[in-house]
């Protein structure tokens, strides 16, 4: 019996040794796993840029990279999702920049009083350039994690009101307005004379169809999407008073295993897309308006020459708006050096 269960072993060991080798190659030919998490619906542009991402990811690295995006907050919401990368969970997510200001308050410069009713051209130079340079240097020393490239648009924030017709700046003195949050937000509520009123987004229907608020800072794509003209949005006041992003983060640890071919190839494909991904957000924006308007919802454009008068005014404060936003000196040099105030 003894001899037999030697021999038993004997050949086991030898069958492992034969098969180690083989086994080990096929461990090193698995592709690697790439998870991606956003916490907005399949059907918004940043998801629409994602599947496509990925989807020529996999292909340009001819199978050593598999990618899974989770969607609709399946796997994280963004206000948690930074902490995920840093701990491993997921290897990439697009946050906006909003949900980082409690790790990197200069990440929503683009709320600044400087960037008022200003074009998306004109912003872009400052996400772009040396602005978006800094914030990203602070989020990738902060985090472990790379900046794939430039910030992915969401779009303009405007005003939307109920049962008030908002037809003019003037219009927004005296109402309440449910803010997102955040300084630069309230600050540009109270400009107007407004009264800010913090309402979580899934709460906002009920509340406005309730009277809690009167009016709103949303975007044409979400307040269309929530379906908010059931709840009796009429009205919406356009001025572009400050544009929303998303950056695209990589975890390190990622990009440390696929080498820097890939890594080089992943920033390659971001850079070649990234035009078409932001001019998809704009459409979905502009489409947005327009099944608005088809719901009864009235629009009102504040002219451009209106806009950069308030701009002006409004510079005057731009020191006192960044000091209680944390927002740094650097920054503040850098984004009006890159606008050319």
């Amino acid at each position: 019996m003894s001899a037999r269960l030697t021999r038993r072993t004997f050949g086991a060991a030898a069958t492992l040794a034969i098969a180690a080798p083989f086994i080990g190659r096929a461990s090193a030919d698995e592709p690697l796993q790439l998870r991606c998490s956003l916490d907005t619906a399949p059907s918004h542009p940043r998801n629409f840029a994602f599947r496509d991402f990925l989807g020529k990811l996999e292909q340009a690295s001819g199978g050593r990279i598999a990618t899974k995006l989770f969607e609709a907050g399946s796997l994280f919401p963004d206000l948690q999702v930074t902490k995920a990368l840093v701990q491993g969970q997921v290897e990439m997510a697009c946050p906006g920049t909003w949900t980082l200001t409690g790790l990197v308050p200069d990440a929503d410069f683009a709320g600044l009083p400087a960037f008022y009713g200003r074009t998306i051209e004109t912003v872009h130079k400052a996400t772009d350039g040396g602005g978006g340079k800094y914030v990203n240097e602070q989020l990738s020393s902060k985090l472990n994690v790379d900046v794939l490239g430039p910030w992915l648009d969401l779009g303009y924030n405007n005003w939307f009101s109920t049962k008030k017709p908002i037809k003019a700046l003037a219009d927004l003195n005296g109402i309440k307005i449910r803010s997102p949050g955040g300084v630069l937000n309230s600050w540009r509520i109270r400009y107007f004379g407004g009264i800010a009123n913090v309402t979580a987004w899934p709460d906002v229907p009920l509340a406005m169809s309730q009277g809690t608020f009167d009016a709103l800072i949303s975007t044409n794509e979400s307040t269309n999407s929530s379906k908010l003209y059931d709840s009796g949005m009429r009205y919406s006041l356009q001025d572009q008073q400050a544009a929303a992003f998303y950056i695209p983060l990589i975890s390190k640890d990622f990009l440390g295993k696929v080498g820097p071919d890939l890594k080089a190839t992943m920033t390659k494909l971001w850079a070649d897309n990234i035009a078409s991904y932001r001019a998809n957000s704009a459409r979905a924006q502009a489409n947005a308006k327009g099944e608005l308007e088809k719901q009864g919802v009235t629009f009102t454009d504040v002219p451009q020459a209106e806009l950069d008068d308030v701009r002006a005014k409004m510079a005057k404060d731009l020191d006192k708006v960044a000091e209680d936003a944390k927002m740094s000196t650097k920054l503040i040099q850098l984004v009006m050096a890159d606008v050319g105030a």
